[in-house]
C-alpha cells in the first residue's frame, strides 16, 4: 500500500482504535504493568494500572466530599426549617394582635440570632393606627417594599428602612423582606417590611440564598393579616 492511502497516525487515532478494539490490552496485558506514567502525587513512574487506580481514588475522595457537604447542608437546612416551625408555632400562640410585630422581631432575633430586627406595617385597620409600628414610613418605602420580588441581602447602603432599627449606624450588612399576601416573589402589593441587621459585613451577603428568608416573609405576612383592614364585604 502507497503511503499516500494510509492514513496518518496521532494520538487521537490511536485512542479510536484501543476504544475500538479494548480487546488489544487482552492481547497484551503486559502492557498494563510494564507502561510506565508519572504519577499525580509525586515525581515517582508507576505502571498504566496503579495510575488508573490513582485516578479512581482521587475520583472517589472527590465524591466523599461532596456527599459530606451535602450532608452537611442537609443538616443546616433541617436545623433552619425547625427554627421556622417553633418561631412559627409561637406566633401563632399570639393573642394580642398588637404584640404581633414584636413577637415577630423578637422570635427573629432569638431563633436566627440576628442582632437587630425592625418592623413596619402600613394599611392597618383603626384600632391599630399609631401604633409604633406604623410610623416612618414614607411612600417610597412603601413603592420599594412592593418592587422586591425576593428578599434584599447586601451591604447597608443607607436605606430608609435601615433607620427602623435600634442601632443602623452599627449595621454592615442587611436583608429587606417584603411582607405582601401570598408567595412572596408574586407582583401583590406590599403592605409592611421586616428589616433584618447585622454588624457582620459577610451575615447578609449579596450571593447567599433566600428560600429560608422567603418563607419567613411568607410566615410573617401571614400573622400580620390580622392586623390589616378587612375587604368590604367581609
Amino acid at each position: 500500500m502507497n503511503s499516500i492511502d494510509t492514513p496518518p497516525m496521532n494520538e487521537a487515532s490511536i485512542a479510536d482504535y484501543l476504544l475500538q478494539h479494548p480487546e488489544f490490552f487482552e492481547r497484551h496485558a503486559e502492557m498494563l504493568t510494564s507502561v510506565q506514567l508519572s504519577s499525580g502525587h509525586g515525581q515517582r513512574a508507576v505502571s498504566l494500572q496503579e495510575r488508573q487506580a490513582e485516578m479512581l481514588r482521587d475520583k472517589i475522595k472527590g465524591l466523599e466530599q461532596r456527599i459530606m457537604e451535602m450532608v452537611r447542608n442537609s443538616s443546616e437546612n433541617s436545623a433552619i426549617a425547625h427554627k421556622i416551625h417553633r418561631w412559627s408555632c409561637a406566633l401563632a400562640a399570639v393573642s394580642d394582635v398588637r404584640q404581633l410585630p414584636h413577637a415577630i422581631a423578637e422570635g427573629i432575633q432569638k431563633e436566627f440570632d440576628v442582632p437587630q430586627v425592625g418592623i413596619r406595617v402600613w394599611g392597618v385597620a383603626g384600632p391599630y393606627l399609631g401604633s409604633m409600628f406604623t410610623m416612618g414610613v414614607s411612600e417610597d418605602a412603601k413603592a420599594f417594599a412592593t418592587s422586591l420580588t425576593m428578599p434584599f441581602c447586601g451591604p447597608n447602603l443607607g436605606f430608609e428602612p435601615t433607620a427602623w432599627l435600634p442601632k443602623p449606624d452599627a449595621v454592615q450588612s442587611l436583608a429587606l423582606l417584603t411582607l405582601r399576601e401570598g408567595p412572596n416573589d408574586s407582583q401583590s402589593p406590599a403592605f409592611g417590611l421586616l428589616v433584618l441587621g447585622s454588624t457582620d459585613p459577610l451575615r447578609f451577603d449579596a450571593t447567599m440564598g433566600t428560600e429560608f428568608l422567603s418563607r419567613i416573609a411568607e410566615q410573617a405576612s401571614a400573622a400580620l393579616g390580622r392586623l390589616r383592614v378587612m375587604p368590604a364585604g367581609n
